[in-house]
């Protein structure tokens, strides 16, 4: 599919006439007409109706219509922005404490380098409230677990991350083999987010599936005095990788979780794409770049990159 056959459809339908959209466009009626097919046949449905009033587009037309409309004015923006010096503005991002703690800095490294003129706000909290600051326009983008991702958000995948035990060796009863299973952990003493937290939902879930009632001795919301507690020895706590390396010293052991069901996926999120500013678009072009860079270079553990899908909707 290219930029002219959908530049060629918009005009057919905003001037309903093929013949009419063929002599503004400055190209024969029959040219028109089989770039037109051919884009019918690409998409395997029938776009457009010919009546004796003129060109109507059908009901997979209409839908077709907005997204061709957005993708021309995308290129527009593309071309002018490729000839402005600086992207200048402004982007807030909203990030989980765990994910800040490991991609926090290596993004605002890349936006400096990438666009050393905007200005970036960066606001670190759990994704319920991220998610609440989203919906209050108060957050260009924000990454948020997929259990808080709305259906009226434009949502993409980024990461899928596995969970580790974290703790002490030297913990009673803390395993001693490399991966365990949410079943052999009934009678550890956890250290854990609340409920209201999002992990701490889907591995409440999980032990369920596992058929295990989890010993949780501490409820901490803060990710930092969380790793405090634990590094104290006051139980073990379960978190994605992205934490493992909140541990410099390794005072800590990590050990997969075998569970598949112990998985986190954090997902981008938005308004729809033609509400974002250029300067959001570029951000999250960057926050994909610079997390598929961490992972490929082995920086957060446990993690599977989803690459960028222009087309990606709400789950």
């Amino acid at each position: 599919m290219e930029l002219r056959q959908l530049r060629y459809f918009v005009r057919a339908v905003e001037l309903g006439s093929i013949r009419r959209a063929a002599s503004e466009l400055g190209i024969a009626p029959g040219t028109l007409s089989q770039d037109l097919e051919r884009l019918e046949a690409q998409l395997a449905t029938r776009l457009l109706q010919r009546t004796r009033n003129g060109l109507i587009p059908t009901d997979a037309g209409v839908a077709f219509l907005r997204h061709a409309q957005l993708t021309l004015q995308h290129a527009v923006n593309a071309v002018e922005a490729a000839r402005e010096p600086r992207l200048v503005g402004h982007v807030s991002v909203g990030l989980p404490p765990s994910t800040a703690s490991v991609l926090g800095v290596p993004l605002l490294l890349a936006m400096r380098e990438r666009h050393p003129e905007l200005r970036v706000h960066v606001v670190e909290a759990l994704s319920g409230h991220l998610a609440a600051m989203l919906d209050a326009r108060q957050l260009d983008l924000a990454l948020v677990a997929r259990g808080n991702a709305a259906r009226r958000w434009r949502v993409s995948p980024l990461i899928d991350e596995r969970v580790y035990l974290l703790g002490r060796a030297d913990l009673p009863g803390f395993p001693r083999q490399d991966s365990v299973s949410l079943a052999e952990l009934g009678d550890l003493p956890l250290v854990m987010p609340s409920g209201s937290h999002g992990l701490r939902s889907l591995l409440d879930i999980a032990f369920e599936r596992a058929g295990v009632q989890p010993r949780i001795a501490y409820e901490i919301d803060g990710l930092a005095l969380l790793m405090e507690a634990v590094g104290a020895g006051l139980g073990a706590t379960l978190q994605p990788g992205c934490v493992v390396n909140q541990d410099p010293g390794r005072r800590l052991r990590a050990l997969l979780i075998a569970d598949s069901d112990a998985r986190r996926q954090t997902m981008i999120a938005s308004q729809a794409v033609d509400e974002l500013s250029p300067a959001a678009l570029a951000a999250r072009v960057v926050i994909h770049d610079v997390a598929r860079e961490l992972t490929q270079a082995g920086h957060w553990p446990g993690t599977t990159f989803h690459e960028l899908n222009p087309g990606s909707e709400p789950p």
